[in-house]
């Protein structure tokens, strides 16, 4: 359950991410 926590938090960061370098372009 931990792992899979930790997984969906850092692609839920990538798609933060993502989004604003898509913003920023």
């Amino acid at each position: 359950m931990f792992l899979m926590d930790i997984m969906i938090s850092l692609i839920l960061m990538l798609l933060l991410i993502i989004c604003v370098l898509v913003g920023v372009a």
